[in-house]
């Protein structure tokens, strides 16, 4: 291991104790310590850890898993928080900044099932379970005849739920599955043409307090440009459809050269309406450009018919 240079800032990273972010957090570690930095780890549990029996949407949305890191962050227990950038609200609070995307990891949601070996084989009326809006539209345009049923917990919980026989199928992110050395629980996964994915999926985002310029500078090496200006396309369908987790919204943003493709989808979870569908795209080679297409295609959005939060 690198030895600690002592001239580069010690840094300490809030990280929730799930498997996943446990992984996150010593993934992002590691990088920093190959860097001469010496990084310790403030395991936490968050108020999205805590709350199992509701749906987020139900329950103040994906901002309970970084409200108590980010709080870590302002009192100096901590330097840095290492977030899924889909579980990251659209708007930061005052004070906060997100200092670094980092490379993607497989974007598109997974198949998961003991006894099915895709979507399609699935039985009329099967149970498949999720707690995603985004992904309970999604698979209700695809199969209207599934049962869809909450699903919460951390990635190993959803899977014993799986095992236990409470569900024919559940859907979870690949990513996860994948950085667990869990691909082998995949059966299928599903093209952005079949489930467009999350905002920011697959994505890792690292947050700092806003006046920590010299954590900007030790965290530049670990970002990924062409990742950062996708997922900055991508949040920002979001946050101009004043999207949270209580918005069935997709959003997933591919490359052709130096031209960045978007598209997003919105669905109503009652099923009333159909599926409203938008796409764009331009030449991006800024974060600026990136925010733009972003805006263009939910304005799309908004005219086919979706609707943004109040």
């Amino acid at each position: 291991m690198t030895t600690p240079s002592p001239s580069l800032p010690s840094i300490v990273i809030a990280t929730r104790e799930s498997q996943l972010a446990l992984w996150q957090a010593e993934h992002v570690q590691s990088l920093l310590r190959a860097r001469g930095h010496a990084v310790a780890l403030l395991g936490m549990t968050t108020r999205g850890d805590q709350i199992l029996d509701r749906t987020l949407s139900k329950v103040g949305g994906k901002g309970l898993f970084v409200k108590e890191l980010e709080v870590a962050l302002e009192e100096g227990r901590a330097d840095i928080a290492v977030h899924s950038l889909k579980d990251v609200p659209m708007e930061l609070p005052q004070g906060f900044a997100l200092a670094c995307v980092m490379e993607r990891e497989d974007p598109r949601d997974a198949f998961v099932s003991p006894g099915y070996a895709s979507l399609d084989e699935l039985p009329h009326g099967a149970v498949v379970g999720t707690s995603s809006l985004r992904r309970q539209v999604l698979l209700q345009a695809l199969r209207p005849d599934l049962q869809i049923e909450p699903l919460r917990g951390n990635v190993q919980t959803r899977l014993r739920k799986l095992d236990e026989g409470q569900y024919a199928a559940i859907v979870l992110a690949a990513a996860g599955l994948k950085r667990l050395g869990l691909h082998e629980r995949i059966r299928a996964v599903f093209t952005p043409e079949q489930m467009l994915p999350a905002a920011g999926q697959g994505a890792l985002g690292i947050e700092i307090r806003g006046d920590r310029h010299d954590l900007r500078e030790a965290l530049a090496p670990l970002a990924h440009e062409r990742t950062w200006l996708t997922v900055t396309a991508e949040r920002a369908v979001s946050r101009a459809m004043g999207g949270s987790c209580s918005m069935p919204l997709a959003a997933h943003g591919q490359w052709d050269g130096d031209t960045l493709s978007l598209r997003a989808a919105w669905g109503d979870v009652a099923a009333r309406v159909p599926l409203v569908r938008a796409e764009g795209a331009a030449p991006v080679h800024t974060l600026e450009q990136a925010d733009a297409l972003g805006l263009a295609v939910a304005a799309q959005l908004r005219t086919a018919g979706a609707v943004g939060a109040l």
